[in-house]
């Protein structure tokens, strides 16, 4: 790994970029210590498609019975005895 100052960096970034593409990673330094690295891209990462515009396709889905109760409370004594 190839070491350059912020100085150095500043008064002449192609040659350093040049080296970085061709696959050579820099540390950036000041005042001797390390603040920085440049590194050479990784693969590409996978982007996630935009989701698609327009009306939900749902009408392929099956139909959903809801099961329902009188009152809340026949709902709750059903659900305390699944615990």
């Amino acid at each position: 790994m190839k070491s350059v100052t912020v100085g150095q960096l500043r008064q002449n970034p192609t040659e350093a970029l040049a080296a970085v593409e061709a696959g050579e990673t820099y540390r950036i330094t000041r005042h001797n210590r390390e603040v920085g690295r440049i590194v050479p891209p990784g693969p590409a990462t996978a982007l996630i498609p935009p989701r698609r515009r327009g009306p939900a396709r749902t009408r392929s889905l099956p139909p959903l019975q809801v099961e329902s109760a009188d009152t809340v409370d026949t709902l709750i004594e059903d659900m305390k005895g699944e615990w």
